[in-house]
């Protein structure tokens, strides 16, 4: 794996940890909170625009808003008793599989 789609697995990873701090930042009323999901959120950034170095735009912005969606949907499952139903855990399937095949098959 190039160093570029570290980077991308990263800014996905930052991805899934700021949206799952929105959860503490009450609107972003709460001072800490908020100053840590914008931080990460602002580092996710940066690793996402680091690794258009080595992966095209398309494929990098779909894999990282990939990972944050059903990084972020699995944390909620996980730790915050969201629903499991047999349909969203279908769809968080075919999302994942869609981000391991953007890697697959894009490249050149």
């Amino acid at each position: 794996m190039t160093m570029a789609w570290t980077y991308l697995l990263l800014a996905g990873a930052c991805e899934i940890a700021a949206t799952t701090l929105f959860r503490y930042t009450d609107g972003f009323t709460k001072l800490w909170p908020s100053i840590i999901a914008i931080a990460i959120g602002a580092l996710s950034f940066y690793l996402l625009n680091r690794s258009l170095t080595g992966v095209p735009l398309g494929t990098a912005y779909a894999v990282w808003t990939g990972i944050g969606a059903a990084g972020t949907a699995l944390v909620g499952i996980a730790f915050y008793a969201e629903p499991t139903s047999a349909m969203r855990m279908a769809c968080l399937v075919v999302l994942i599989a869609g981000i391991f095949g953007l890697k697959l098959f894009g490249e050149a």
